[in-house]
């Protein structure tokens, strides 16, 4: 029997196959032009296997969509009219990402290009608030955020929420969050009805994965060797605040694990079983290299820095102070940590033996005076020979690594679906 459009069943899923092959094609395109840099449309057919003629419709419309646009003339050519490159476009395109930690909340937009279109961390002391209030307040925050996009006329690709806890990603579920105190949270449910419904992908992450990943494009762009000259593909990255995460990128992946609950490194039962951590057992890694038990053996009671309310990077930059006058109980308090840091961290790289133990957070501000008794850790307790081929580096991204991952992975939507961006209008027939 025919359908209403006049077509046979056939026939539609011939043009569904279209469709699909087209968006894939899309995506094959803007991916490797993402990857490779600027590129000629030959060279972009001759790198990726598509023939010519369909290589230019594709670059037409990814150049409608906003997503690509022409550059410079292709000065590589020797003989012949030079072609012209096309290079990532994307300044109208954003992904937001935004972060739940125990004492902050922060917010970054980024374009497709990576640079940033608003950017905001305020102190604030989540510990002892409601899941209700904290939701609140971040989302007054991803409100400016969406008011900055579109004061540049930019389409959203999607926002995605950083929370220190474990989260099923696919339904945007909190399990638990020791630190803040929460339980079992609908978090994408209820921020969704906080932002009024938009259309938006909005995703759920853990922060320590999303600064994994913000951590491994940062290696990758700046062309970061792993130890025998390859690109590196394996990185497990610590991220400390009051809690402490591990995030893995395994081979260029990140992993997640048989649930989703990978990464709760944190919880390593390693440390003096009398430490009693925030998730209520004894003996985590985290009861001696958190920032709190840095600020325990640093500080008296009643130090300034030990006030959540003060923006936790003002925080550091009094400990840093104090460790470049050369205080004695900042220094052993710093040496001790660090050794714990690296006691915690060859587990780890016996396990997975990867290219790089990135530093984040508090490590990587407080770095220069950690890095040193972690690598000694690292060179005393890992099996492997020059610590299995493992760098220490620090982060660069410091507090901002989880939402700028968070920002990533709302706009590697668009790479995985260029047609969720624009409408075109040339009639360009899919």
């Amino acid at each position: 029997m025919a359908l209403t459009d006049g077509r046979r069943p056939g026939d539609r899923a011939v043009a569904a196959d279209h469709v699909s092959l087209r968006r894939n094609n899309l995506s094959v395109v803007l991916r490797h032009v993402r990857e490779s840099g600027p590129k000629s449309r030959a060279r972009i057919a001759a790198d990726t296997g598509l023939n010519k003629a369909t290589v230019s419709s594709l670059v037409a419309e990814l150049v409608e969509r906003g997503l690509l646009r022409e550059g410079s003339a292709d000065s590589t050519r020797a003989l012949g009219r030079p072609g012209q490159l096309v290079e990532l476009d994307g300044s109208g395109v954003c992904g937001v990402g935004a972060e739940i930690n125990v004492d902050y909340l922060a917010i970054t937009a980024l374009d497709l290009s990576g640079d940033t279109v608003f950017e905001r961390r305020v102190p604030v002391d989540v510990a002892h608030l409601d899941p209700g209030t904290t939701l609140d307040r971040l989302a007054d925050l991803v409100r400016e955020a969406l008011v900055a996009v579109e004061a540049r006329s930019g389409q959203l690709a999607g926002v995605a929420l950083a929370v220190p806890g474990l989260v099923r990603s696919d339904t945007g579920d909190l399990s638990l969050a020791p630190n803040l105190g929460w339980g079992e949270l609908q978090v994408a449910a209820e921020m969704r009805e906080r932002l009024g419904g938009g259309s938006y992908p909005l995703l759920i992450d853990n922060e320590a994965n999303l600064a994994a990943l913000a951590a491994y494009s940062e290696l990758r762009h700046e062309d970061t060797p792993a130890q025998d000259g390859k690109p590196v593909q394996d990185l497990v990255l610590l991220t400390g605040a009051v809690g402490v995460g591990g995030g893995v990128v395994s081979n260029g992946h990140l992993l997640r694990g048989g649930h989703g609950f990978s990464g709760e490194v944190g919880h390593m039962p390693v440390a003096p079983p009398g430490h009693v951590c925030g998730c209520g057992r004894t003996g985590c890694w985290e009861t001696v290299v958190g920032l709190s038990a840095l600020l325990h053996q640093a500080t008296e009671q009643d130090d300034p820095v030990r006030n959540p309310t003060l923006d936790v990077e003002q925080r550091l930059a009094a400990i840093t102070q104090r460790a470049e006058d050369g205080d004695a109980r900042t220094l052993a308090a710093l040496k001790d940590v660090g050794a714990w840091l690296g006691i915690g961290g060859a587990i780890l790289v016996n396990i997975l033996n990867p290219d790089v133990l990135v530093l984040g957070g508090y490590f990587a501000a407080l770095g220069p005076w950690l890095k040193e008794p972690l690598e000694q850790a690292l060179r005393d307790r890992v099996i492997a020979p020059d610590g299995g081929g493992c760098r220490v580096v620090r982060s660069e991204l410091g507090f901002a690594a989880a939402v700028r991952g968070g920002a990533q992975i709302a706009l590697d939507q668009v790479f995985v679906d260029p047609t969720m961006i624009g409408r075109v209008e040339s009639g360009v027939t899919p």
